[in-house]
């Protein structure tokens, strides 16, 4: 996914006038093209950024970490949420544009039906067979992982997240707002800390 900046908005605005999007969708393709965003689309960006920022679906999902069938539902809930601002915002939000452009509504759905919907429409009939033979004594994590396209649905998964991951980056530069998803808040000294660091040094140190 690559952004470039050109100037910003007049009238207070905080994102950019325009920015040059591309989305890798595997097995598909590159959905890219500039992005010259309105107010009602920095709105419906923002709030989209926010779903993401807040769901696992963007957190890595490693060997033996999370459960697959929460990272699915993560996924089918950002569906349902991407469908509701879309239509709460409605056409303004997906105007028509010059060829080699791109708007919000475009790049929403896009994703949708080329990323996230694949995903669901083959994956969820198949785990939800395999939870089908658990047995009444087995845990739901180990019977998970203890299936044979376990590894297979990760990867899969994992290919979405890094969709999603771009799109947010987009999202975000338009929004313009600080980076909510790989940000990390810097530790703040302890007592304990503070007073190992005021104690005087021992003789000889």
């Amino acid at each position: 996914m690559v952004l470039r900046r050109r100037g910003r908005r007049g009238g207070g605005g905080f994102g950019p006038q325009e920015i040059t999007v591309k989305l890798a969708i595997p097995f598909v393709g590159e959905i890219s093209g500039v992005w010259e965003p309105v107010d009602s689309e920095r709105e419906a960006a923002w709030e989209l950024y926010v779903e993401l920022a807040t769901r696992i679906s963007v957190v890595e999902l490693g060997e033996d970490q999370g459960l697959l069938r929460e990272a699915l539902s993560s996924l089918y809930t950002v569906f349902g949420t991407t469908r509701e601002i879309l239509r709460r915002y409605g056409p303004a939000v997906a105007p028509r544009v010059a060829p080699g452009h791109v708007t919000f509504g475009v790049l929403a759905v896009n994703v949708l039906n080329l990323s996230i919907r694949p995903l669901l429409s083959k994956w969820h009939p198949l785990i939800t067979a395999h939870e089908a033979t658990r047995g009444d004594h087995v845990d739901p994590v180990s019977h998970e992982r203890r299936w044979a396209r376990a590894a297979e649905l990760r990867d899969e998964i994992n290919s979405v997240r890094g969709v999603l991951l771009s799109l947010a980056a987009s999202l975000n530069e338009v929004a313009g707002v600080g980076d909510l998803i790989t940000a990390r808040v810097p530790r703040q000294a302890s007592a304990t800390d503070a007073a190992a660091t005021d104690a005087p040094a021992a003789d000889g140190v």
